[in-house]
């Protein structure tokens, strides 16, 4: 097993799985807990907008990802203000928006001379992780873990009550655009390793798992890691072995 260890590729693909694992189940456990689930598919379909830009406009790998983390704030950024609109309808920002993202993504996929390229992030790639790529993931990432632990009790009590935290004084409205905006640069930077298509489901799986066992809010927290974790190295495993897609590997693992 540990020969798959002297490919520079496998090492980079570990590397960025492990920031990976790290960071969608713990942005998914507060995700599930506000009932917003279904957010990581709408931001990952207008990353993948994102990423057809980029692709159509000729960008590097490197510059692409910035396209894809570009589209994908501002969607957060567009779900918090339509959130405002429709109060009492709050779920219709999220299928306006996985409405729009769609539509654009295939508009700009069809125009595109080729979309072989297209597929690698749709689904994920163990190769196409380059070292820029692990730069880019590993800082996105530690400021993603920074901001999480630096505002833990401050999103805690939003999750659990939005009224209560606005009238202790919690910016709550300010707050919640920051974690939207923390939940589009996790998909966008996921996306290498999981797929586009995929990325949502490392959110989401590990987080129901952990909930089922958990005792605590932060023991459900540190569970949905763990199982985070083992999803993202044994599917990469599985992936290199019996040459299968990585992304459908780690969430079929989960």
């Amino acid at each position: 097993m540990w020969e798959m260890f002297q490919y520079e590729f496998m090492q980079r693909a570990f590397l960025a799985g492990l920031i990976v694992a790290i960071i969608c189940p713990t942005i998914g456990m507060f995700l599930v807990l506000r009932r917003l689930s279904m957010i990581g598919d709408t931001l990952s379909h207008v990353s993948l907008a994102g990423i057809a830009a980029g692709l159509l406009a000729g960008f590097g790998p490197v510059q692409t990802m910035y396209m894809g983390i570009g589209f994908s704030v501002a969607a957060a950024l567009a779900i918090e203000r339509l959130r405002k609109k429709y109060e009492q309808y709050a779920e219709l920002s999220i299928a306006i928006l996985l409405s729009v993202g769609i539509g654009l993504a295939t508009i700009l996929i069809s125009m595109g001379k080729s979309n072989a390229g297209i597929f690698g992030y749709l689904f994920g790639s163990i190769g196409l992780v380059s070292v820029e790529d692990l730069q880019t993931i590993w800082i996105m990432g530690v400021f993603i873990i920074i901001s999480v632990v630096y505002y833990y009790r401050h999103l805690f009590y939003i999750t659990f009550d939005e009224e209560s935290a606005r009238l202790i004084g919690i910016p709550v409205r300010w707050l919640s655009i920051f974690f939207t905006v923390l939940v589009a640069l996790t998909i966008a930077l996921a996306m290498r390793i999981v797929g586009i298509l995929l990325v949502s489901s490392l959110m989401t799986i590990p987080a129901a798992t952990s909930l089922q066992i958990a005792r605590s809010f932060k023991q459900a927290v540190w569970y949905a890691v763990g199982f985070g974790v083992f999803a993202v190295f044994a599917g990469l495993i599985l992936a290199f072995w019996w040459n299968l897609a990585p992304g459908g590997t780690i969430v079929m693992t989960a």
